[in-house]
């Protein structure tokens, strides 16, 4: 069973804002003039967007993200030119719920190639906070899905189905199908990237199942409650000392529970991320005599990122975890 703690969408929105100048890939003037290479000019909302577009799309997309390396997506505010900006995309791929400023921008743009990543697989409940505890919904239960053509996902929809393989490769062929539509002239050859991006997601499906089935403990703790189906499909708990918004201060009663569960289920490790602050990571594993570690949500890659793409790191918070859970 998964314990999450969700924060409102408005909460995230109002988190505080990284202004951002330029678009990330290529330069304004190059986005504005949408790809005059011939290349189908699609825009990405961030990381885990922007690498499908470029697995599938392959030679035949210029792909820009509207989140520079480092910047924490959640927090990301689009300046006036950027959103104007938009609206000359080709393909508009994004992921509703993750980046409010993203999620308006889009509505306002009117690409009619735009393609909400959340409609292309079921999104679930893993639990919302009821009066300051965490309610436990485990994933039998957690069959509350966001209501197609809602302004906002629902408090307690989850939208970091990127972490979990399965879920990726469900969104991937519904890009790839999306790109053949928007692209058909070279249908082919996203139908060939789409199937060979999704030979590489079972592949780490897979790894995943086969490292994590004999675990000495099911129970992880993390700062960034964003592993929920990643727990869910590999029989995990995942344990969020906040929720969505990793910056988010976790109560006294949290910290409370959280003590209480890592001695009960033998926890080892507190993960922290690389995008946001360490401190209640490390204050919360020395009060608790553990270990940290880095589990990353994979919401943009940097150089301290431990790999170079969305695969690499996926490989690398396996490794993490087999540690962390004393895999056998």
């Amino acid at each position: 069973m998964n314990v999450r703690r969700l924060i409102p969408t408005a909460a995230v929105a109002g988190a505080v804002a990284l202004g951002l100048t330029a678009l990330s890939a290529c330069s304004s003037s190059d986005a504005a003039e949408g790809g005059n290479d011939g290349r189908l000019d699609v825009v990405a909302s961030f990381y885990p967007m922007q690498f499908l577009a470029e697995e599938i799309g392959g030679s035949h997309v210029s792909v820009t993200s509207l989140t520079k390396p480092g910047v924490e997506p959640h927090d990301l505010e689009l300046s006036p030119r950027q959103i104007g900006e938009l609206g000359e995309a080709d393909y508009l791929l994004f992921l509703k719920g993750i980046q409010p400023a993203v999620d308006d921008a889009v509505a306002q743009a009117g690409v009619k190639n735009t393609v909400d990543a959340a409609e292309l697989t079921t999104l679930e409940n893993h639990g919302a906070e009821v009066d300051g505890h965490a309610h436990e919904e485990g994933g039998e239960h957690a069959d509350e899905h966001a209501h197609e053509g809602e302004e906002h996902t629902h408090e307690g929809a989850d939208p970091h189905v990127w972490l979990d393989p399965v879920k990726y490769a469900e969104v991937a062929e519904g890009v790839g199908k999306s790109l053949e539509k928007a692209d058909p002239e070279h249908a082919a050859d996203y139908r060939k990237n789409t199937d060979t991006l999704v030979a590489k997601l079972n592949g780490l499906d897979k790894a995943y199942k086969t490292g994590l089935k004999d675990t000495a403990t099911k129970t992880f703790i993390t700062t960034h409650s964003a592993f929920g189906y990643l727990a869910e499909r590999y029989g995990l708990t995942q344990q969020g000392i906040a929720g969505i918004d990793p910056e988010a201060e976790p109560s006294p009663a949290r910290i409370d529970e959280i003590h209480s569960v890592a001695e009960k289920n033998k926890a080892t490790t507190v993960f922290f991320e690389t995008l946001a602050s360490d401190r209640t990571a490390k204050t919360l594993a020395k009060d608790l005599g553990l270990e940290t570690a880095v589990l990353d949500p994979l919401e943009g890659i940097t150089d301290r990122s431990a790999g170079a793409d969305y695969t690499e790191v996926m490989k690398s918070n396996l490794a993490a975890l087999q540690k962390a859970l004393g895999a056998k």
